[in-house]
């Protein structure tokens, strides 16, 4: 029964989420002397009301998934990263790069371009793990700082030793990735490609691993209770670095997937501009850390930004209404997150310590 209510509330949250996001923005919306319920028809359509619609909704969504994904489990472990965004475009480098170079055949260039981006962030991760086990550097601190250099970095590789000069184009840029190492689109016409079924087996797997497996246990006592998990014999410098190298994954794969699926190249500020990372935050923390949960959320979220689209280019009402919207969610939130701490804080006092 308790997993049953688990379940059921990583998939209410969201939406009471969205449904509060949506009273506010009415509220802006009606300010301006627009009509509420045509500009949010005209949301929807931009996010839903077609197959072609839906499809990049969709699209949007995929990356925002597998970061969210990946974001869910370290928080679940009790770690705090926020180092997504240097993780997924040091993947989507290493994704690029292999796809280039990698001797073989387009299948093979695929594979290799997928496991490389994983690698690449899931050891980003990791040794921002292991300077906080090790030195007690805090996450928070050196996983924000480490998107920094990531991005320089990343920016730098596309714009001086791999920069595409075959062409006239300004921007920073790798060359262009051969066709047979591209994801697949699944609807001829559509922006959709295979990264969405890599996304949902994400999700699946990683609700198996939580559910079921000795790592996923010890990774649920460590995220819970600390002191108890050491207690029972969890070692902390194992968990931090594989619950780290696995969340950095997720987000290299979520920057891989963008290039060898949509722009098949790196492009230096394509990642960092539609600011994927955060909205793989947001969807973790709205579900709960629930890897399903975290999968409709970040539909939502996706649904939020491609419906913006569509209101400002049928009505008088801008684009920003959305970040309205969002600031909304985030909002809740922090107020579900400091609801929870007060809660925990006042269990423990009334358990005793050892709680």
């Amino acid at each position: 029964m308790n997993k049953l209510k688990h379940q059921a509330g990583a998939l209410i949250h969201p939406l009471i989420a969205l449904l509060i996001g949506l009273c506010v923005g009415a509220v802006a919306i009606a300010t301006l002397g627009e009509p509420v319920f045509h500009t949010y028809g005209e949301m929807w359509k931009g996010a839903f009301g077609s197959f072609y619609f839906f499809t990049n909704t969709l699209t949007r969504a995929v990356p925002i998934i597998l970061v969210g994904l990946g974001l869910s489990l370290a928080f679940r472990a009790g770690f705090f990263n926020l180092g997504a965004e240097g993780q997924m475009v040091l993947g989507a480098m290493a994704a690029a790069l292999t796809a280039l170079y990698f001797p073989g055949p387009g299948l093979v260039k695929l594979i290799a371009a997928l496991i490389a981006a994983v690698i690449a962030g899931g050891l980003w991760s990791a040794f921002a793990g292991w300077l906080d086990a090790k030195f007690k550097i805090d996450l928070l601190i050196t996983t924000l700082l480490m998107n920094y250099i990531a991005v320089l970095f990343t920016g730098y590789l596309a714009a001086k030793p791999f920069r595409d000069t075959s062409g006239s184009a300004a921007m920073a840029q790798t060359p262009m990735i051969d066709q047979s190492a591209w994801l697949p689109k699944l609807f001829a016409g559509s922006s959709l490609h295979a990264g969405i079924i890599i996304a949902i087996i994400g999700a699946i797997v990683l609700t198996w691993i939580m559910r079921n497996t000795i790592f996923g246990y010890e990774m649920n006592m460590t995220g819970s209770n600390p002191f108890f998990a050491a207690f029972g014999g969890v070692k902390r410098l194992p968990m931090v670095l594989s619950a780290m190298f696995v969340s950095g994954g997720f987000a290299g794969l979520a920057g891989s997937v963008e290039v060898l699926g949509m722009q098949y190249r790196f492009i230096d500020g394509a990642l960092t501009g539609p600011s994927y990372a955060w909205s793989g935050l947001m969807a973790a923390l709205l579900a709960s850390n629930n890897p399903i949960g975290t999968v409709f959320a970040a539909i939502l979220l996706a649904a939020l930004q491609t419906g913006g689209m569509g209101i400002e280019r049928n009505t008088e009402v801008p684009m920003e209404i959305t970040s309205v919207i969002q600031a909304v969610i985030i909002v809740f939130i922090s107020a579900k997150l400091t609801f929870a701490f007060i809660k925990r804080k006042k269990e423990r006092k009334a358990n005793g310590t050892t709680v």
